[in-house]
């Protein structure tokens, strides 16, 4: 019994597959980016793959919202990546891909939307607003009165009882 001190009853480490599951599921967890994308999703070729996964990167998640589809398990995410790779292999180039996925979309797809009319207020929004909050507090700031206000005058009494005050030094 001396000697089994660490081991299982069956003579070999039992701590050791216990730890690799404990390591594999922590990686897993630490690294949604490797898990998103299913094996079988994935091309054969390398670099058709590096183009698709850097598209996917590109294209948002209309379930997650604030999730790339590459990141994202989400089914329409992997339709998404499916489509991707389907007209990367068909030939398309990335930009053509893009569109295709926009034209079947809209540009809500893209994690960055093309600066056009309809987005104008999505890009310069947040800007107007805090120049205008801006523009405010200075217009504020200069209306406000530097010189104290006559109605805050001290009365005679104030006046000479803050006179006697001084010249006895305190109260």
């Amino acid at each position: 019994m001396a000697g089994s001190r660490g081991r299982a009853p069956g003579g070999g480490r039992g701590g050791a597959p216990l730890c690799r599951a404990l390591l594999t599921a922590c990686l897993l967890l630490l690294s949604p980016h490797a898990i998103a994308v299913d094996p079988h999703e994935r091309l054969t070729d390398p670099a058709l793959e590096s183009r698709a996964r850097a598209i996917s990167a590109e294209l948002r998640c209309l379930v997650c919202q604030n999730e790339s589809i590459d990141e994202s398990h989400a089914g329409l995410a992997r339709d998404i990546r499916v489509l991707v790779r389907e007209r990367l292999t068909a030939g398309d180039s990335d930009s053509k891909t893009i569109q295709t996925i926009v034209d079947r979309y809209g540009d809500f797809v893209l994690l960055r939307p093309p600066v056009k009319p309809a987005t104008w207020l999505l890009w310069f929004g947040p800007a107007a607003l805090l120049a205008m909050g801006l523009a405010g507090t200075v217009l504020w700031l200069r209306r406000r009165s530097v010189e104290p206000d006559a109605s805050k005058a001290l009365t005679q009494d104030e006046q000479q009882r803050l006179e006697r005050l001084l010249q006895d030094g305190g109260p």
